[in-house]
């Protein structure tokens, strides 16, 4: 009876499985204080935009800030249930989405094979990343005229934008994390005689996935200001466009819209990005 009592005292309270065997758990007060911890996070994760939201309607109402550049963010918002009201934001949404969509994968999957291959070949890493380095500094935008050229002003050149932007960071980041792996995990495969494609897929990716995902990171943030770019170069549809035909018009509450779009899409696809690397590298 004292030892089930014992065992009953080392496990939390109320937590237990629903086939009656208890699991052990932290202790109470330190689970609390963990607890306590993580509501904190998430309330000054709201907190932080919710304050500079009210300061700038507060400058705004009180006249201390130029309303034709800096409308108060209630202007901003009545402007952005109008657009979604009509269709006119969903319809530039759209169009900025499938871009970046498609123009991902063509930089990103050519990126991971490629990095993949630098990765675990010596020869291959000697014969392009020279090349890689010397492509790299050149920003994307200065490749533009030169895209179009070869691409036309159509969707194919929006494509390839985001697909060269988004190409260089994924390759270097997949390179580096296949070059990271431990010996000792490449000595134990090949002292087992695995195949190519065994050390492959059982080695090389899992082990370069947390560093590649940090380039996909990258490369999606890069993507958005590319498309934005791209699109106020040559679109007639995008948030890029609504963002420079509104600043052009000055319609600067519009323009909000656009950037505040911008802004949410850049962290919906980095929330998307974690989450599918923590499902993919549950040992991290």
């Amino acid at each position: 009876m004292e030892q089930a009592t014992t065992q009953e005292q080392r496990l939390a309270p109320g937590r237990r499985s629903g086939g009656g065997n208890a699991l052990p758990v932290l202790e109470d007060g330190a689970w609390r204080a963990e607890q306590r911890s993580r509501s904190l996070e998430r309330l000054l994760t709201l907190l932080g935009p919710l304050v500079v939201l009210g300061l700038w309607e507060l400058l705004a109402q009180l006249q201390l800030i130029d309303t034709r550049f800096f409308p108060p963010p209630s202007h901003i918002l009545s402007t952005l249930v109008a657009m979604v009201a009509s269709g006119d934001l969903w319809y530039h949404v759209r169009a900025s989405l499938s871009r970046i969509a498609i123009g991902f994968l063509l930089g990103a999957v050519p990126g991971i094979v490629l990095g993949l291959a630098m990765g675990l070949y010596r020869p291959v890493r000697a014969l392009v990343a020279p090349l890689i380095g010397a492509l790299m500094p050149i920003p994307t935008m200065a490749l533009v005229p030169l895209l179009i050229i070869l691409f036309g002003l159509g969707e194919l050149s929006k494509w390839m934008t985001i697909a060269t932007s988004v190409f260089f960071p994924v390759v270097i980041n997949t390179a580096a994390g296949v070059a990271g792996i431990e010996p000792i995990y490449i000595d134990v495969a090949r002292n087992y005689g695995a195949s190519r494609w065994s050390f492959f897929t059982r080695i090389a990716l899992p082990g370069a996935l947390p560093v590649m995902f940090e380039g996909l990171q990258m490369g999606q943030a890069i993507a958005l200001l590319t498309i934005v770019a791209a699109e106020m170069v040559a679109a007639s549809q995008g948030i890029g466009y609504v963002i420079w035909t509104a600043y052009k018009t000055f319609q600067i509450a519009r323009m909000f819209v656009g950037l505040m779009t911008i802004a949410c899409l850049g962290y919906l696809f980095s929330l998307a990005l974690r989450a599918l690397a923590q499902k993919l590298t549950p040992w991290r």
